[in-house]
């Protein structure tokens, strides 16, 4: 139950160290939702709205998709235990590869996040219909199929979501790696010229991905024994 109750933390934190990653993915969708907003009266409650709407349909997904895998990590490990270690072992490495990519040491999660690719051809035409986006239900919409986007950031705290004792335990530790990437997410949307600056700061991206690497070691079974 340890682990359980650090994963929620942490799953924020790594969220919000992933912020660059983020804003590199999701963050000119994001941006472009304010640009096609009329400037006017309650421009500004129009625009949270819609920022709101976006990521709410996003961080759903990532729920959803965390409780099937979650669902299925723990119908396989019920049946053969030493799958356990295997699964941890791997998100470990995910993680690493997600922080050596954000750091700019290497950039191998790339051939990670075409396992996704499938899936994401299929569902990339439907939000080409659901622009140009002139309500929150569109944005919630178009959020929710961005939200199967492949994703190295995404997929690296799933494997960790996976390792939950329980679906709902899962779903939170994704709700709550989607509640800290909402700071940059609602950035880009609110100020994107200035956001846009931590992407391409190199500590900030040096600092993130040696921490994301500290949290892949911390995963890694022995590591913890060591």
């Amino acid at each position: 139950m340890q682990e359980l109750a650090l994963s929620y933390p942490a799953a924020f934190v790594i969220g919000l160290l992933g912020s660059t990653h983020c804003l590199g993915m999701c963050g000119g969708i994001s941006a472009s939702l304010s640009m096609a907003l009329p400037v006017g009266r309650g421009y500004r409650f129009r625009q949270m709205a819609m920022l709101l709407a976006f990521n709410g349909g996003r961080i759903g997904s990532y729920v959803l998709i965390a409780t099937l895998i979650a669902w299925l990590s723990i119908s396989a490990t019920s049946s053969w235990s030493a799958l356990g270690p295997l699964l941890r072992t791997l998100a470990g490495v995910l993680l690493i590869l997600m922080g050596l990519s954000m750091g700019q040491w290497w950039n191998g999660i790339r051939h990670v996040e075409r396992i996704g690719g499938p899936v994401w051809k299929r569902l990339q035409p439907l939000t080409g219909k659901l622009l140009p986006v002139r309500h929150p239900r569109q944005a919630l919409l178009l959020g929710a199929l961005w939200g199967w986007l492949p994703c190295g950031l995404v997929y690296s705290t799933l494997g960790w979501a996976a390792l939950q004792p329980t679906t709902t335990a899962a779903a939170g530790t994704m709700l709550f790696f989607g509640l800290g990437t909402l700071p940059s997410m609602l950035g880009t949307g609110l100020a994107a010229t200035r956001i846009q600056a931590l992407r391409t700061n190199r500590w900030f991206r040096q600092i993130a991905g040696a921490a994301m690497i500290g949290f892949g070691l911390w995963t890694i079974p022995w590591m913890a024994v060591v």
